[in-house]
């Protein structure tokens, strides 16, 4: 994500784009890696310009999660896992999104996979299938899986995109794309994941993302270490909602560490 357009106006070296972004947020998601394993060398830049307690939350790619289906993918893998060594303890989790047309009788591939993967690393399992999130058995059953090896269910919360109808080219192709799921706010580990998705309104948006305040402010006092992704149909603004965000939780725990200050430059507002 730290290569959008939209944000270029505050990363004055097109070179370290990142290291730009990381004066922003403290965490990203690496969704590139969904298309392409990235080259080790590309990895290592990626480490150079975040600290060592910067959180990438990386995409295992496509071919492993949704053209092989977990099932014979020990090569692209093996690949994939040396690709990202360089990021070290910036790995905070690596991401399993499955495709809509994985259901509850899938769990058993998911399962036999999870078990061989390196205890290295924390993973994160995002399920777009509606049967997880309208049928309790399926909804425990996903839960068993994942408890058995310590892994997480990402939500991906559209409640509020899907709220009222699409009123901008951007909000019309995100309700072709996005999951209609149910909004899930329980948490497996230590370290629960959440993708929240907005709208082009800014206070929609807003008001939408208000029962995760109360959510992550919960788990940060039960002692977990959350951390909260937030998209709108073109994330121009989300560099600036994600701050907010995070205010609006320090308001209610101020002794939860301030975001990075970004550098100086002119201020990227919303409007």
């Amino acid at each position: 994500m730290w290569t959008h357009t939209a944000w270029q106006e505050l990363q004055p070296n097109p070179r370290e784009r990142l290291r730009s972004y990381a004066g922003w947020c403290n965490a990203v998601e690496g969704n590139t890696t969904f298309y392409a394993t990235p080259a080790r060398d590309t990895v290592q830049s990626w480490a150079n310009q975040t600290a060592p307690e910067f959180r990438f939350v990386v995409k295992l790619p496509k071919t492993i999660t949704h053209e092989r289906r977990m099932t014979g993918a020990e090569a692209d893998l093996r690949a994939f896992l040396h690709a990202i060594e360089p990021l070290g303890p910036r790995a905070h989790a690596l991401w399993l999104q499955l495709p809509a047309s994985f259901g509850p009788t899938d769990l058993g591939v998911l399962a036999g996979f999870l078990r061989q993967l390196p205890p290295t690393y924390r993973y994160t399992v995002e399920v777009r299938h509606r049967a997880f999130f309208d049928d309790d058995k399926a909804a425990r059953q996903l839960e068993y899986v994942l408890g058995r090896v310590g892994a997480e269910w990402m939500p991906f919360d559209t409640t509020t995109l899907f709220a009222a109808r699409p009123v901008s080219p951007g909000e019309r192709e995100a309700w072709a794309k996005k999951p209609r799921v149910a909004r899930r706010t329980r948490a497996l580990t230590e370290y629960p994941i959440v993708r929240y998705h907005g709208r082009d309104d800014v206070d929609a948006t807003v008001a939408g993302w208000r029962p995760w305040i109360d959510v992550v402010t919960a788990w940060l006092r039960e002692g977990r270490s959350p951390t909260v992704f937030l998209h709108t149909p073109d994330n121009a603004g989300s560099l600036v909602l994600a701050r907010q965000f995070h205010d609006a939780v320090r308001a209610g725990l101020p002794e939860l560490e301030p975001l990075p200050e970004p550098e100086s430059h002119e201020p990227m507002t919303l409007f």
